[in-house]
């Protein structure tokens, strides 16, 4: 009776030792997929800020605007959104780096929350810089075309514009929701396993 009472404890600390193994082998495989989606981020938001300023410079550098302050407004937004764009993409490479060098599992859960954040408030800010540049010119156009047109056509336009500004913003979001949206899924897929592992 005893004999079969350690060779019960024989195999229970065999079990164990397979349990623990499996789990450091999934812990190594989720490791190593968060740490390449972060990179993918990274690496995105590089091609996003370079595809989209070649194409900024590539267009005809006219005015937008008559007005001193409508001009000096669309300045602002410009420096601004390229400091906003370099600062994010420093932080999705601080991410990748945490990630990298990580090595337990809830680090590796905190450092994919932080990204997830991170690239939610990267859209947030696009959004929100999408719509007050076209707000802007929006105003603009109103102020051009106001001194010229009755008030029912100038309702129309309004009309016109705000629906075009809306539209704007969701393929803005749809962009966005294709790009990241997919690389946030996966990153909370592993999050998820990970909890798994940690309880």
């Amino acid at each position: 009776m005893k004999e079969l009472d350690l060779l019960k404890k024989d195999w229970q600390k065999i079990d164990n030792h397979f349990e623990q193994v499996s789990e450091n082998e999934i812990y190594k495989m989720i490791h190593k997929r968060s740490s390449s989606i972060v990179k993918w981020i990274f690496i995105i938001s590089i091609l996003e800020f370079v595809v989209l300023n070649s194409l900024s410079y590539l267009m005809p550098n006219e005015k937008t605007s008559e007005s001193p302050t409508v001009e000096l407004v669309i300045s602002v937004l410009d420096y601004l959104s390229y400091g906003v764009a370099l600062f994010f993409m420093y932080l999705f490479y601080r991410n990748y780096r945490s990630i990298t060098v990580t090595s337990n599992t809830k680090k590796l859960m905190e450092c994919i929350l932080n990204t997830r954040k991170t690239v939610r408030y990267y859209i947030i800010f696009n959004l929100m810089l999408v719509f007050v540049v076209s707000v802007v010119v929006f105003f603009n156009e109103f102020q051009t075309e106001s001194a010229n047109t009755d008030g029912g056509k100038m309702f129309f336009i309004c009309l016109l514009m705000l629906f075009f500004i809306a539209i704007l913003i969701g393929v803005v979001w749809l962009f966005y929701q294709l790009i990241y949206g997919i690389l946030l899924k996966k990153l909370n897929r592993n999050y998820v396993e990970l909890r798994k592992i940690d309880l």
